[in-house]
C-alpha cells in the first residue's frame, strides 16, 4: 500500500457519513483549513488557488484516463463474448440443421414411412431371477436410469409426483406446434402429427392433473410432456395399459433428492421407501406396525379380557 493509499480508510469513512457526498466533502474540508489553519494565506491566495486546480487537473487527467481504458478493455471482453457465443450457435447449427418446408411437402412427407429400426441389442432388460414372493416380476422390464422404460415409440422417466414421456416425431420435416396433435386427459393420452395416424393412442394406467399437466415441442422434432400424478405416492410400471410393465421392485429412489422436498411430503416418501424395505425383508409395515403397537396397548390396558381365541384381520 502507498503512502496515500494509506489514508484511504479515513477518507472514505468520512466521505460515506457526509450525506451530500463529494461536494460536500469539499465544502466540509476547506471550511476545516479556514477554522483550523492558516491554509488561507492572503498573500500567496493566488498561488493556492493554482496548486489546487492544479492538484485537480492532475488527478482528473489519471482517473478520467483509467475510465477510458476500463471502458475499452470492457468492449473488448464483450466483442469476445459475442464472437465465442456466434461460433458456438454456428456449431450448434451445423451439428444439427434443420429446414423447415412448407404446407404442400410436408403433406407429401406424411405418406412416406420414417419408422426408425429398432436395434435388437437395445431392447430394455427384462427381470430373469427374482426372490421368494416376487416371482410375478419375471419378464418385467427392468427400469431405466430414470425409473421407467425406453419404449419402441417413446421413452419416459418418473419421480414419485411426475412422469415425463419423450415422443419422438419422425416427419422428416422442421415441425412447428400447429402441426402436432396433443391431447391430455385424466386417463387418456394422444400425441401425433397432424394428418398422420397417432402415434401414441391409449388409456393412462393411472390417473393424472390434467390442469398442470403440460407439453412442449423440443428442437422442432418431439413432444416432452410431464405429466403430474394423482397419486403422488406410487410408482408406475407403466405408462398405457397396453405398454409393457417395468418392475417396480427394481426402482432406485433418488435419496440425494429428498432434501429438496417440503417437510410432509419427505415425510411420506421416507415411509414409502421404509414400508417397501419392510416388506422385501418380510416384515411389518409401519402402518401393520402401528396396529400392532395400539392392539398391545389395549391389551395391556384390559387384562382380564381373554384375548387367545381371538383372531384379527
Amino acid at each position: 500500500m502507498g503512502d496515500r493509499e494509506r489514508y484511504d480508510p479515513v477518507l472514505i469513512s468520512m466521505l460515506t457519513s457526509i450525506e451530500g457526498g463529494p461536494m460536500q466533502f469539499f465544502d466540509v474540508l476547506f471550511d476545516f483549513f479556514a477554522r483550523k489553519t492558516d491554509f488561507y494565506n492572503a498573500d500567496k491566495l493566488n498561488e493556492i488557488r493554482t496548486m489546487v486546480i492544479g492538484s485537480f487537473d492532475k488527478h482528473s487527467a489519471t482517473a478520467v484516463k483509467e475510465a477510458k481504458e476500463k471502458a475499452l478493455r470492457r468492449e473488448r471482453e464483450e466483442q469476445k463474448l459475442a464472437e465465442r457465443r456466434r461460433k458456438e450457435k454456428e456449431a450448434e447449427e451445423k451439428q444439427s440443421k434443420v429446414v423447415e418446408i412448407t404446407d404442400q411437402e410436408a403433406r407429401e412427407f406424411g405418406g412416406k414411412d420414417f419408422t426408425t429400426r429398432r436395434d435388437p441389442a437395445k431392447e430394455p432388460k427384462r427381470v430373469e431371477t427374482a426372490e421368494e414372493g416376487e416371482e410375478t416380476e419375471i419378464g418385467k422390464l427392468l427400469p431405466n436410469s430414470g425409473n421407467g422404460a425406453d419404449l419402441e415409440k417413446y421413452s419416459w422417466t418418473q419421480t414419485l409426483q411426475e412422469i415425463e414421456i419423450r415422443i419422438p416425431l419422425k416427419a422428416g420435416f422442421a415441425l412447428k406446434s400447429k402441426d402436432v396433435v396433443v391431447v391430455v386427459e385424466k386417463n387418456h393420452l394422444k400425441v401425433g402429427i397432424k394428418g398422420q395416424a397417432p402415434i401414441v393412442d391409449g388409456t393412462l394406467s393411472k390417473l393424472i392433473k390434467t390442469a398442470t399437466s403440460q407439453w412442449v415441442l423440443e428442437d422442432k422434432k418431439a413432444v416432452v410432456l410431464t405429466l403430474e400424478k394423482v397419486n403422488d405416492m406410487e410408482w408406475w410400471s407403466r405408462i398405457l395399459d397396453t405398454d409393457p410393465e417395468i418392475s417396480t421392485k427394481k426402482v432406485q429412489p433418488e435419496n440425494s433428492k429428498l432434501s429438496d422436498l417440503d417437510g410432509e411430503t419427505r415425510a411420506m416418501v421416507e415411509k414409502m421407501m421404509y414400508d417397501q424395505r419392510q416388506k422385501e425383508m418380510g416384515l411389518p409395515t409401519s402402518e401393520e406396525q402401528k396396529k400392532q403397537n395400539i392392539l398391545k396397548q389395549f391389551m395391556s390396558q384390559h387384562p382380564e379380557m381373554d384375548f387367545s381365541q381371538a383372531k384379527f384381520n
